[in-house]
Formats: C-alpha cells, structure tokens, sequence
C-alpha cells in the first residue's frame, strides 16, 4: 500500500507553529515511507479566507522545505464534487431534507439538556419525505445503534457510541457543503491513506467514519496529536513567545532548526535533540508520538537555532544572512558577507542577529556611531595610542591579521604597555562598540584604508 498523507490548512490566516508541527508529522511519515504528501487549501468560508494568508502559508511551507506531490487542491473549486456526493447519499437513504429551523434545533438540544441527554437534534425530519426547498438543509441519517471505533495512532483505540452522534448537516441552507463532508470527498479523491491532525479533531472521526461508510469509501488511519502548550501549560499564544511560521522566518531562524524543534514537541526517538533531515525522515514511521501535550521552550529553540547556525556551511550561511543585511539598508554581497562570518557566526543566535552585527563594516567611517560604552576607551591616552599606532599600521607591509597581530604584541612588549590600553581603543575606533572580535581579525576585514581612516578619525 503506497501511503498517502495530506496536509489541509485554512487560509484564514497565517501558518501557525501548531499547524506547521503537524504539516511536518505528515511530510516526514510520506517521505519515510516513498509515499505522497498532498496539499490542500481549505477556503469554502468565503468571508474569512483571504488570499494573502494563502500565500502565505504556500510560503512557509516552501520556506520549511515541505514540497507537496500532486497538484494544489482548493476546497473552493469543488462544490460540485462535494453535492454530488451529497446527492448520492440522498439517493440511498443515508440522508434527507430536513425544514427544522436553528431555533427549533436548539429547543430540541435544550429539552434533551433538562433530561441530562445528550444535547441534539432530535431526528424529527428523517422520515418525513421532505425534498429540496428554501431554508433547508442536508442531513447525515446515523445508524439508530452501533459503535464507532478506530486505532488512533496516538491514543490507541477509539470507540464512541452512535447515540453520542448527531444527525450531522451536511449541505447547509445556502447548498455549501460543511467541513466534515468535504473533507471525507477530498481525502478520498486524493487517495489519503493515512491522516494526521490535531486533537481538536477528534471528536468529527466518528462522524467522517460515518461518512466513508455510507459513501462506500476505505477509512483512512487516523492520528490526533496534541496541542503545544506554553512552558506554563496554558493554550499556546504569543505570550510564550510563540509566533507564526512567518514571523520566524522574518525573525532569522534557521528553517531546519525549526523543523527539528517543532518535531521534537510530540515525537522522539531516544534521548536524541538533534536530527538532520535525512535522519528524521530515515526514522519518523509514523510510531513514538507522544500522547501528552508538549510545551513550548522559546529558550531551547533559540539554542537550537545557534547550533543550526554554527553548522551551516559558511557559502549556505552567506546566502541566508545577505537578505537580512540588504534589508537594513546595506547593498552588499554575499561574498562580502561570507568573509565576515566567522568572526560572528558563534556569538550570534539567529541571522537577524547576526547581519545586524556585520552592518559596522559597511558604514561609512564617517556615520559610525561610537556607543557610550566604547567611547570610554577613547580617553586622552587611548586616542595617543590611536595616533601612533596609525602610523605603524600604514606601514605594515603586509595588512594581513596575522601581521597585525604580531605589530600589535611588539608594539605591547616593546612600550611596556598592557593590552587593554591599546586593545579597547581600537575597537572602539574600529566598529563603534566595546566587545567583539579581535581587532586584527576586525582590520584585517575592514582592510587598510577604512581601518586607518576610522583610527584617525577616532584618535582626532
């Protein structure tokens, strides 16, 4: 059996981390087993869907490096394939008509409330013979006794009672189709073998079961996974630090170290944190979900994300943090880019971060801004030593940081010096700052000319 997987987002907004976790789940279980991974855009709520979230969301998925099989399935441009296939039902007996107005429906759910029942609709359309019509719906017909059960690849086995069910709508007033009978026809059109979602869906199984039986259809596998919860173990939002899948993007993560994170939050495989994704794809089967709710550690991505920084091949690196770099106004490289990265890619925790750090070397020396802290170093001594060691420099045959380094312990040694008296005052003089890499390293990027000029300008 080739498996099947499908990944089925609502373009009401932008894709979530929870939603982008299970995105991943069904990815992976695909890839794992050389099977496919579908996509689908659920847009029939014409009022909330907008096409900017559905882009966005084509973009994070493409960003996390989830590519689909097939074509892109919009919900939208099927209502004719969901109303034949209500028609059908209709035609068997496995729905009817049904005139009850929402104020009838709800009196019935209030009278089954004060006998301590379950609160629905009562049935009282089922066998009145009742045909098309303004203002009325579409009705699943449940089986009057029976169990519902299926093996949850989560939570094990599963069984609801049919009189837990309600007579579900499954074309409402204005002849849409509604969310549990689309879903079963496109899961079944695309083949889907296996579906994995939130546990906030667990509860329409039993009622797309239903479905598929009546529909003559192969019930797929079902997985619910829980939702992430905060590090306090309330409903994620954003203030845990939990953003959309586009937010991090724009924040610097590393797409794998997201992916690996998010992975992490429901699945493991021993003690181990971090995977490459040859590695998860190579061991996600599908098993080893975790049935309890994972909480979200905004600390741990972060450390994960400078891991995923230190590993990326520098050229790879480059590419990813000269768009960040150009976005704060600097037209650069990524060549230029890539020289500098080394002397800041273990200090930095995403690209954001870290292209903000490299903007020094592409200021003009005469808009670089010395922070207070740094201009403490620019005292009477500190600019004196500036001086003359500008000369030496601009006499330094070679201006290579090794050179420099050793013009530098010579220049120590030989006026009995410290180097905190001649170290601070050029970096201060140099990048503006009072912490950062060694100042041969920082020169030696810089080269000769933009070293001397920010030293005299410093030193006058």
């Amino acid at each position: 059996m080739k498996v099947v997987t499908r990944f089925a987002p609502s373009p009401t907004g932008h894709l979530h981390i929870g939603g982008g976790r299970t995105a991943i789940f069904c990815w992976l279980m695909a890839r794992h087993y050389g099977g496919e991974f579908r996509l689908r855009i659920e847009d029939t709520d014409a009022l909330r869907s907008k096409q900017e979230y559905t882009d966005s969301i084509l973009a994070s998925m493409k960003w996390l490096g989830l590519d689909w099989d097939g074509e892109l399935t919009y919900q939208s441009r099927r209502l004719d394939v969901y109303n034949a296939a209500i028609d059908r039902l209709l035609e068997t007996g496995h729905a009817y008509w049904c005139d009850c107005t929402p104020e009838e429906v709800e009196a019935m759910r209030a009278v089954a409330r004060a006998k301590g029942e379950k609160p629905r609709y009562n049935g009282r359309c089922r066998d009145r013979g009742l045909s098309a019509g303004p203002g009325r719906v579409v009705r699943l017909r449940v089986p009057d006794e029976g169990v519902i059960s299926f093996n949850d690849m989560v939570k094990g086995p599963v069984s609801v009672d049919v009189s837990e069910l309600d007579d579900m709508v499954l074309r409402r007033t204005d002849g849409m189709p509604t969310y549990n009978m689309a879903v079963v026809v496109d899961d079944h059109d695309m083949g889907v073998t296996h579906v994995i979602r939130g546990d906030d869906h667990v509860s329409n199984t039993p009622k797309q079961i239903l479905l598929y039986q009546a529909l003559g259809f192969d019930v797929p596998v079902f997985g619910h996974v829980p939702m992430i919860l905060g590090p306090d173990h309330q409903k994620l939002s954003k203030r845990h630090g939990a953003r959309a899948v586009i937010e991090y993007e724009q924040d610097g993560l590393i797409p794998q170290a997201l992916v690996n994170y998010l992975v992490r939050l429901g699945w493991s495989h021993g003690d181990q944190e971090i995977f490459s994704l040859r590695e998860l794809v190579e061991l996600f089967d599908g098993g080893s979900l975790n049935s309890a709710p994972a909480a979200f550690d905004p600390d741990k991505l972060k450390w994960l994300n400078a891991h995923y920084l230190r590993h990326t091949p520098l050229p790879e690196l480059a590419a990813m943090t000269a768009p960040f770099v150009r976005k704060l106004g600097f037209e650069v490289s990524q060549e230029a880019v890539e020289k500098l990265l080394p002397m800041y890619v273990e200090r930095a925790s995403d690209l954001a971060a870290l292209a903000q750090s490299l903007t020094v070397y592409f200021t003009p020396a005469e808009a670089l801004v010395i922070e207070d802290k740094a201009m403490k170093a620019l005292n009477e001594d500190g600019r004196q030593q500036l001086s003359i060691l500008h000369g030496l420099l601009a006499a330094l045959p070679e201006f290579t940081a090794e050179a420099i380094d050793r013009l530098l312990h010579d220049y120590v040694e030989q006026k009995g010096l410290k180097f905190k008296q001649v170290g601070p005052p050029l970096r201060s003089a140099l990048i503006g700052l009072a912490g950062g890499p060694s100042v041969h390293d920082i020169m030696a990027a810089l080269g000769r000319e933009e070293s001397l000029k920010r030293i005299r300008r410093a030193a006058a």
